[in-house]
């Protein structure tokens, strides 16, 4: 499996405690996919309700499932133009690979 990470950055109009609520229901789901151990071993993310962002690490089953009904719920709920998703996968080159892995590391998430 890949390692790609996901970085979410929501408008200023996205209220910071329903942002946290959604994501919180995304992870009730996957909870509901493959269990709440596995959710607790498997899943990496950061959100950052002040900063409006959500970092997800996307590199294992449980959190390619939670960055898909994150991304689902979130522009369902806000609307398409409220939430910028990016998406980081390193190459092959590993000295690429750290310069693109700088966003996740600077939100907190160990990948």
């Amino acid at each position: 499996m890949t390692h790609d990470t996901y970085k979410y950055r929501f408008d200023e109009s996205v209220p910071a405690q329903e942002l946290e609520d959604t994501f919180m229901l995304a992870m009730l789901a996957v909870e509901s996919l493959h269990g709440r151990s596995r959710v607790r071993m498997e899943s990496r993310f950061n959100l950052d309700k002040a900063r409006r962002t959500c970092v997800i690490d996307a590199s294992t089953d449980v959190g390619s499932d939670l960055a898909r009904i994150f991304t689902g719920f979130a522009t369902k709920e806000y609307g398409e133009r409220s939430v910028l998703i990016e998406r980081s996968q390193p190459s092959g080159c590993a000295c690429a690979s750290k310069h693109r892995a700088a966003p996740a590391a600077e939100a907190g998430v160990a990948v």
